[in-house]
C-alpha cells in the first residue's frame, strides 16, 4: 500500500472565496458534535445575527484547535504577538467575542 498523500482538489466558490466576516462566536456541544455559530456584532447594539453555522465532530474541532494554535503562532512569530484589547477581564471581553454556551443553551442544544 502506498503511505504517500494523495493531493485532493479543492474547489472555492466565487461567493465561498469572499468570506465571512465575524467577531462573535458560541460554541455548544453534544456528545457527538460541536457546534459553532459564527456571528457579526456592532458596538452598542443588542442583538446579532447568526451568520454561519458549523457543525463538526469533536474529533476534527480537537484538529482545528491544533492547527489554529500552530497558525497563530507561526502568525506571531512572523509579525509580533497578537493582543487582545483591554485584556481578558475587560467588559468587552466578556460580552463581544468568544464563548462557550452556558448549560441552559446545552440543554437547549441538545434537544435539536
Amino acid at each position: 500500500m502506498d503511505m504517500r498523500q494523495q493531493r485532493m482538489n479543492i474547489e472555492l466558490g466565487e461567493k465561498e472565496a469572499e468570506g465571512i466576516y465575524s467577531n462573535m462566536v458560541m460554541v455548544a456541544h453534544s456528545p457527538n458534535e460541536i457546534i459553532l455559530d459564527f456571528a457579526r456584532i456592532m458596538p452598542g447594539a443588542q442583538k446579532a445575527k447568526v451568520q454561519s453555522r458549523i457543525i463538526m465532530t469533536p474529533a476534527h474541532a480537537k484538529m482545528l484547535n491544533k492547527t489554529l494554535e500552530e497558525n497563530l503562532k507561526k502568525f506571531e512569530k512572523q509579525f509580533g504577538e497578537i493582543k487582545i484589547h483591554g485584556g481578558p477581564d475587560s467588559m468587552l471581553a466578556k460580552n463581544i467575542g468568544f464563548e462557550s454556551a452556558g448549560p441552559e443553551e446545552e440543554k437547549e442544544d441538545k434537544k435539536k
